[in-house]
C-alpha cells in the first residue's frame, strides 16, 4: 500500500497566503485584533452581506487562522493563532518602509 503524501510545505504556505491576500480577509483579522466579534457585527463592520461574509470566514477557517464559539444563536469568532498579527504586524512594516523610502525619494525630487 502507498504512502499518501502530504503537500510540500511551500504549498501549504502558498495557500495561507492566498487566503490571506483577500483585502476583506485582513479586514477581519484586524477587527478580530481586539477580540472576538459575532457574524452579525463583523458583516455590519464589513458592510457586506451574510452570503459574502460566511465566505470570507470559512476561508480563514479553512486555514486554521480564526476559530468559532456558540453562544445562543450567535455564532462567535476569534484568532486562533495569535501568530497571525505578528505576520500582519510584518506587512505593515514592510508598506511603513517602502513608503518612507518613497517620502524621501519625494523630497529629494522636489529639493
Amino acid at each position: 500500500m502507498a504512502a499518501v503524501s502530504s503537500p510540500p510545505v511551500f504549498e501549504i504556505k502558498a495557500r495561507l497566503f492566498r487566503v490571506l491576500g483577500h483585502p476583506v480577509r485582513v479586514r477581519i483579522l484586524e477587527l478580530l485584533r481586539d477580540g472576538e466579534r459575532a457574524v452579525g457585527a463583523l458583516q455590519t463592520e464589513l458592510g457586506l452581506d451574510s452570503g459574502a461574509t460566511s465566505q470570507h470566514l470559512a476561508a480563514l477557517r479553512s486555514v486554521a487562522v480564526v476559530e468559532t464559539r456558540r453562544e445562543g444563536t450567535s455564532v462567535l469568532y476569534r484568532i486562533d493563532d495569535p501568530g497571525v498579527f505578528e505576520l500582519l504586524d510584518a506587512g505593515r512594516a514592510i508598506i511603513t518602509r517602502q513608503l518612507t523610502d518613497q517620502q524621501r525619494l519625494l523630497e529629494e525630487l522636489t529639493a
